[in-house]
């Protein structure tokens, strides 16, 4: 019977030499040693989120007989940078499978200088960079059709000023994903679902952490808009692996 990676124990391999330099290559290390390795640089790291990016064919570790994945230093770079692409360029499996095809590496997606408080950014009221509808057409190839379709069923705002209409990085980022959506029929009006489903949900989060997020103590607002974030990951991955599921019954 092969055993699951959840309950793996660390495997001891033989320093073998590099034939390149002859000097001993690095230990491979299992699928629990890799995560927690990453976990500092990216909180919502999971066992399950890894075997996910192998089941998308971005990962393929080896495995020993006894059916043990193990990570190579190289296959933990390509994760790093899988993850880095995902979190801080907002980019789609799709896409990054691309790019990494076309050679791009850790090298290229260097890690913000600060990261705890890029994640702040993203939950905080700052809404940053601000796009014309004409910028978010260019940089998303959405139809001004569709953007206007969100806007009439509340999946994005936007902000006027002077009688133009304007859209932060967020929104700008949920054209881009609906654009996607988009090609395969889906347009604004059947887009509530999500927009119901995310007010439900930052309701929940809003409702656990609101005695931290209202403190007149800075810290410790600080620490709450970090565990909000980090409760949205969480989620976010849940309603991932909880869709999986469903349409694999789907597709059996």
């Amino acid at each position: 019977m092969v055993m699951g990676d959840s309950q793996e124990v660390p495997v001891q391999l033989p320093d073998a030499a590099d034939p390149a330099n002859g000097r001993p290559r690095q230990k491979a290390v299992t699928i629990g040693a890799v995560c927690k390795a990453l976990e500092l640089e990216f909180p919502d790291i999971s066992i399950s989120k890894i075997r996910y990016l192998e089941d998308q064919k971005l990962l393929a570790p080896r495995r020993t007989q006894g059916g043990y994945r193990l990570y190579s230093p190289e296959d933990v770079q390509r994760l790093r940078t899988i993850l880095r692409l995902q979190r801080d360029e907002f980019l789609p499996l799709r896409v990054i499978r691309q790019e990494l095809a076309g050679g791009r590496n850790e090298r290229e997606v260097a890690p913000p200088s600060d990261t705890l408080s890029l994640r702040r950014a993203s939950v905080s009221r700052d809404p940053g960079s601000l796009y014309s509808l004409e910028d978010v057409v260019e940089e998303t190839g959405a139809e001004p059709k569709l953007i206007n379709e969100l806007i009439e069923f509340g999946v994005i705002r936007g902000e006027l000023r002077a009688g133009t209409r304007y859209f932060d990085d967020t929104e700008r980022e949920i054209v881009r994903a609906v654009s996607e959506l988009a090609r395969y029929g889906v347009g604004g009006r059947n887009l509530r679902v999500f927009r119901t489903s995310a007010d439900r949900e930052a309701a929940l989060l809003q409702s656990i952490l609101a005695p931290a997020l209202r403190s007149r103590n800075p810290e410790r607002r600080r620490e709450a808009v970090e565990a909000l974030e980090n409760l949205a990951s969480v989620t976010t991955h849940l309603k991932h692996l909880l869709l999986i599921r469903d349409l694999r019954k789907i597709a059996s």
